[in-house]
């Protein structure tokens, strides 16, 4: 082996092993149902003896409070957006991806967006990112494919580069844009 040696498969977990797993997994950070189920996974046989023991660990872990996606996603939301400024569109994606459900990541992101004014989140993402005002359409189009990553609206970006002053034609040709990556010609 070129990287080491082979790591020697391990025995499944009983069930009270597992559980002890599961809560040294969620003592290191907060997780959905689905990360800690993929976690776990690994941890027990395949088929239906393994599922049965993820099921009773993960009944246990959320009758005793220690598991609560609607936590999760409230919580992941409240930091995405109060430390990270991030859009709502991005949030979404990212709790997508840690396997919250569709209806419950709308739910969250309704009632913790309503009353942000998505203008001004932009602009201190911009702020942390320590972005200058754009002297050129290259910079232009660099401003937007990062408010476009931090999961603005389009309505938003352009009204912030139309408050620097950017060239209508620029806004246009990023308008027109079929890529957001690229300036449009």
């Amino acid at each position: 082996m070129p990287f080491g040696r082979a790591k020697k498969p391990s025995d499944p977990l009983d069930e009270n092993a597992l559980h002890a797993y599961a809560l040294s997994s969620l003592g290191r950070r907060m997780r959905t149902v689905s990360e800690l189920t993929r976690l776990m996974r690994g941890k027990v046989e395949a088929g239906p003896v393994g599922q049965v023991k993820i099921d009773a660990v993960l009944a246990r872990l959320k009758e005793y409070g220690y598991l609560n996606d609607a936590d999760f996603a409230a919580y992941y939301t409240k930091l995405r957006q109060e430390n990270a400024s991030l859009g709502k569109r991005r949030v979404r994606q990212d709790l997508t991806v840690k396997g919250v459900e569709a209806g419950l990541i709308t739910e969250t992101l309704e009632a913790a967006y309503q009353d942000v004014n998505e203008e001004e989140l932009a602009r201190r993402h911009l702020e942390r990112k320590r972005v200058k005002q754009p002297a050129n359409d290259k910079e232009a189009a660099r401003v937007m494919r990062l408010l476009v990553r931090a999961g603005f609206s389009t309505g938003v970006i352009f009204k912030i580069l139309k408050s620097w002053n950017v060239e209508d034609e620029a806004l246009a040709a990023l308008e027109n844009s079929d890529d957001p990556h690229e300036p449009g010609e």
